[in-house]
């Protein structure tokens, strides 16, 4: 395996040397200047993407100027340090390169003379443009949040607004550029638009969509009264506020937070949907939801009139009442056509509905909804209309209230991890006995397998009991005896030679402190450089625990760490999925904590099955203003 460079795609901002607080007329902020919020929260300027002499402008947290939340000309770059943000008489942001040509402009809502248009970055981390002293967020002329890029704010709104036809919506930055130089590999962010898109889609009832281009690959549902479809349940908290807004005029989500909590949600480009909150404590963004799902999240999985049940084998099923489209593919584990009905509806009052409970509600595009009405109702104009398939519930508080309705297929129905909501498929009368009969049948074999499987597990529980007393009577007397044999492995040093390699444990010569306690370098009788763990008052480890760690090291350099997993799970499992896990752990317990890994990157790891490789026992190069590791990157 050849030895590879990774250059990081950290985002490097320039120091500021000197800060705005508003930008007016005929008032400039050239490149090296920022603007900065009331408090302190937010700073926009311009910045680079790392390996880029590209100019952008972009805000970001004044804690992490690493992260942009938001960028202007991310479609138009700037070639160099000579960008400079006017704002003209009509109050319209332009940003002008080194010949004064316009890379990027915002535009007026104003319908009135401005006399003296002021542009401010607020608190929220809105950029906003507003007339003199009017702070009147209604009428402010132009404002960032109208305009989302990779990331979504507290107070940031996304959705469709139906009378200026603006619809907004999360966009991914590009998927990182990837350049290779013999032995050398770098990744180099790029703030324009990507493949990836996350918004409400306003087609029938409104409902939150994940597409890649043109094509749908998660589908978050309809809002339910309290939370999308698709979430498993709704998370209470005391810290952060949800709404979602359905009239003639607009359609919209935002969540708001605590002022006091710094949250965001951003759409990277992979396509994953990842919440974040700002800890101060580890200085960096952690991660609160990956937005990684399961295989029955991806869009319309098991094709149309089937529901997906991830607990299953197959996952995928048919409606009861409905078969395989094409049994030959269903026996090959391709479910993309669905189901068709085995009885056609009569299409009078004859016909039935058929209950299903906890889902995640089908595709809603091609639905009818009622806010008004309840839903026996809804059931009365559903058999009155022949094309009606289905129906629910619009808004499930308090009870239920409104009405949906399904017409042509259902796609993209799951059974719900968490509380879903009930829909009632339509039936032909003669289907209706039938599954009212095999219904009745499921529930009683569930239930004598439940009785079965219970006494069997206890007789089993009850026999592993008896067994596992033997053996740990039988194995502790060998235990003894081993646990003396490794410690005569260990070569035994007394307490004071120990004290005057590091002089006298010296805070000079301390390097960091761990989860053991502190670690300090000290010279050795022969000269050699050594670093010596000592165990804190207040650490819960002990010898085992050191010994492991040790042992772990040693196996790791030896090139054989498979030696720690047990010898099933080696021939059981992924090899390169456990490496890595074994890697990202020995990672975690460096003696250096700055060169840990926080647990964003090591989500990344995982997520991009890339190791970067901190270990101190590699060393680390600054090249170009980019950090590089001198140690490979397994293809994992």
């Amino acid at each position: 395996m050849g030895v590879f460079l990774v250059c990081s795609f950290l985002i490097s901002i320039l120091d500021a040397s000197a800060a705005l607080e508003t930008i007016n007329l005929g008032q400039s902020m050239r490149d090296g200047e920022t603007l900065v919020s009331a408090s302190g929260s937010f700073e926009l300027g311009f910045f680079s993407p790392e390996g880029s002499t590209s100019r952008y402008l972009g805000l970001w947290l004044e804690k992490s100027p690493g992260t942009v939340l938001w960028v202007a000309n991310r479609e138009n770059s700037l070639s160099d340090d000579t960008g400079v943000l006017n704002i003209t008489t009509q109050g319209i942001l332009i940003l002008l390169n080194t010949t004064n040509h316009i890379v990027w402009s915002s535009h007026s809502n104003a319908s009135r003379t401005i006399q003296n248009p002021v542009a401010q970055l607020l608190d929220s981390g809105n950029f906003v443009v507003r007339e003199g002293n009017d702070y009147n967020p209604a009428n402010f002329l132009w404002q960032s949040f109208d305009h989302p890029c990779d990331t979504l704010l507290p107070g940031m709104r996304i959705g469709v607004n139906f009378v200026t036809r603006t619809d907004r919506f999360l966009s991914s930055w590009k998927s990182p550029e990837v350049l290779a130089f013999g032995d050398f590999v770098c990744y180099f962010a790029d703030p324009a638009r990507g493949e990836f898109t996350f918004g409400i889609d306003s087609h029938g009832y409104p409902q939150l969509l994940l597409k890649k281009g043109n094509t749908t690959v998660f589908r978050g549902g309809p809002w339910t009264g309290t939370k999308f479809t698709s979430n498993p349940r709704p998370i209470p908290n005391q810290i952060s506020t949800n709404e979602f807004v359905l009239n003639s005029q607009e359609v919209y989500f935002e969540y708001r937070i605590q002022s006091s909590v710094s949250s965001k949600l951003t759409l990277s480009p992979l396509g994953l949907s990842q919440s974040f909150t700002w800890n101060d404590r580890a200085q960096d963004w952690v991660i609160v939801d990956n937005g990684q799902f399961d295989q029955c999240e991806n869009y319309a999985f098991c094709g149309p009139n089937t529901r997906c049940e991830i607990t299953k084998t197959p996952i995928c099923v048919c409606l009861d009442g409905f078969t395989p489209k094409s049994s030959l593919d269903w026996n090959f584990s391709d479910w993309s056509g669905g189901c068709n009905r085995r009885t056609p509806l009569n299409c009078s009052d004859k016909d039935g509905f058929l209950k299903y409970t906890a889902n995640k509600l089908p595709d809603t595009s091609s639905s009818w909804f009622d806010k008004s009405i309840d839903l026996k109702e809804c059931e009365r104009l559903c058999l009155k209309n022949c094309s009606c398939k289905a129906y629910a519930n619009l808004d499930i508080r308090e009870g239920g209230s409104g009405c949906l309705i399904w017409f042509g297929d259902l796609i993209d129905m799951r059974r719900s991890t968490g509380d879903g909501q009930d829909v009632y498929v339509r039936l032909a009368a003669s289907e209706l006995g039938a599954t009212a009969k095999k219904r009745s049948l499921s529930k009683k074999l569930k239930a004598g397998m439940i009785a079965s499987v219970a006494v069997l597990g206890l007789g089993v529980l009850m026999a592993g009991m008896m067994f596992f007393r033997r053996r740990r009577n039988l194995r502790k007397n060998d235990r003894l005896e081993e646990v003396r044999k490794e410690d005569m492995e260990l070569p035994i040093v007394d307490f004071s030679t120990i004290a005057h390699a590091t002089d006298n444990f010296s805070s000079s010569n301390k390097l960091g402190e761990g989860g053991f306690g502190p670690i300090y370098k000290g010279i050795w009788i022969e000269g050699q450089e050594i670093a010596v763990k000592r165990l804190s008052k207040s650490s819960v480890q002990g010898m085992d625990e050191f010994k492991n760690e040790v042992k772990a090291w040693i196996l790791w350099i030896k090139g054989t760490p498979l030696e720690l997993i047990d010898e099933f799970l080696v021939f059981s499992s992924n090899t390169s999925e456990v490496l890595r896990c074994i890697h990202v752990a020995l990672l975690c317990v460096q003696q250096r904590p700055e060169d840990r890994p926080n647990m964003s990157t090591v989500v990344q790891i995982q997520l991009l099955e890339i190791l970067f490789f901190m270990s101190a026992i590699y060393s680390m190069i600054f090249c170009n203003r980019r950090y590089i590791f001198n140690k490979l990157v397994s293809e994992l």
